[in-house]
């Protein structure tokens, strides 16, 4: 068991007045097994008019809020404290072959076949996304992961040589993409971040039949030996979760080829990014803006004391 908290800072910097701003939030961790979110606190300047809480179509919490009045900046500061349990995840190899999590798919929800009870909520991650298009790149999708899905593979084990391919093929270069490019432009250049490497894993996963979201959150990172944590210097990540019969859900994390454990902190999933963006929303005004995010994440002993924090949800 690990305990954490984690402070993500965002700043709007606008170029001119913002007269009215519109705005979802996806910064309260979501609850899901192993995790549990102790404490919460969203702290915004200038005050919203309006604010509520609510869940979005796929479970994850979300805070809406709107600002009525001029303003040259918007600073939105989450403070979670967060416990998390490392996961005891399957054995690889006792999972059943690939194709026949593809064809449970897509044999239930044709009507060909009884499903599985969460299946059918599964079925929705199997096809294109606003940022996950397969088009004509699907093939090359597809054939790019079938060198790891041979015929009869267990599916976790193909899952996770996947994860090992992507990792290995292509570079961590935070200056190659920005949150717009496209998945056929990371596969064709070999490089990008934590979110180009999810959504290309998925794109290979959704090429072939299989149901695959989007999983946003934080992952602790280690300093260099000797030298102390600094404070904004970690940063939101990115993974990947496949649906699997009889388990259900796995994590896989091709950024750094692993499974993720006690280090990473769930923020929420969707289809792709596009569902689970930090803060996004509409303004009237402002022109030009830079923005920019500090992320801690801290862990605590289990007597410190939250500061500033509301009670779960």
């Amino acid at each position: 068991m690990a305990l954490y908290e984690v402070l993500h800072d965002t700043i709007y910097r606008y170029d001119s007045a913002v007269l009215l701003s519109q705005q979802i939030a996806h910064l309260r961790p979501r609850k899901r097994a192993g995790q549990h979110t102790l404490a919460h606190a969203l702290e915004i300047e200038p005050a919203p008019a309006q604010c509520s809480e609510a869940r979005d179509f796929f479970g994850n919490p979300v805070t809406r809020f709107a600002l009525h009045a001029p303003h040259a900046q918007l600073a939105v500061r989450a403070r979670s404290r967060i416990r998390v349990d490392a996961p005891a995840w399957p054995d690889p190899a006792a999972s059943p072959p690939w194709e026949a999590a593809r064809d449970h798919l897509r044999d239930g929800l044709s009507g060909h076949a009884p499903l599985q009870a969460d299946a059918r909520d599964a079925g929705q991650y199997r096809f294109a996304s606003p940022f996950v298009a397969l088009g004509d790149e699907a093939a090359a999708y597809a054939d790019y992961a079938l060198q790891c899905f041979t015929p009869g593979r267990p599916l976790l084990a193909a899952l996770r040589a996947l994860s090992a391919r992507i990792h290995a093929d292509f570079r961590f270069d935070p200056t190659a993409t920005s949150v717009a490019t496209p998945v056929a432009e990371v596969f064709a250049a070999r490089r990008g971040v934590c979110q180009d490497f999810s959504h290309l894993m998925i794109a290979c996963l959704r090429a072939l039949g299989l149901a695959a979201r989007y999983v946003s959150g934080y992952l602790l990172t280690e300093p260099p030996p000797g030298q102390p944590r600094l404070i904004g210097a970690d940063a939101s990540h990115a993974w990947v979760a496949l649906w699997c019969p009889g388990p259900g859900w796995i994590d896989v994390d091709p950024t750094n080829d692993l499974q993720p454990g006690a280090g990473h902190i769930t923020l929420a999933w969707g289809r792709d990014y596009g569902d689970v963006c930090p803060l996004r929303g509409v303004i009237l005004g402002g022109g030009g803006h830079q923005v920019d995010v500090a992320v801690t994440v801290m862990p605590v002993d289990e007597d410190s004391r939250p500061a500033a924090l509301d009670a779960p949800q």
